[in-house]
């Protein structure tokens, strides 16, 4: 099943919480990060746990299924190329992330991998 952008970004929302150290990650911890309402992540949560990205145990602990980390991971790495390579472009760091953030969920694989092959090859210069 194909996942839209709400779902990558509620992926990709997860993975960041538990990248900044959080031991657990509940869905209260997604509302105050996304400053969305409780019952818009419940829905969203319970849309991405019947089509396989993540897992929620009885204490409401989520985790990822390998899918789901697979999905958050590529976002993630997308949404931070893009973020660097638009504020070395000069775009401020609060727009470049804000824009970025658009551009993860669209741009296509095949782009992206030219874009992050072009940024490393000339990173260094």
């Amino acid at each position: 099943m194909a996942l839209y952008e709400s779902g990558e970004m509620y992926l990709e929302t997860i993975l960041v919480l538990y990248k900044r150290g959080m031991e657990k990650v509940r869905a209260i911890d997604i509302v105050k990060k996304l400053n969305y309402s409780k019952p818009s992540v419940s829905i969203a949560l319970s849309n991405l746990k019947k089509e396989g990205y993540v897992t929620v145990d009885a204490n409401g602990t989520i985790e990822f299924t390998d899918e789901g980390e697979k999905i958050a991971k590529k976002i993630y790495e997308r949404h931070t190329v893009l973020s660097q390579l638009l504020t070395e472009l000069g775009v401020s760091p609060k727009t470049a992330s804000e824009d970025a953030c658009r551009i993860e969920h669209v741009i296509s694989d095949e782009t992206f991998k030219a874009i992050k092959k072009h940024y490393k090859n000339n990173a260094s210069k």
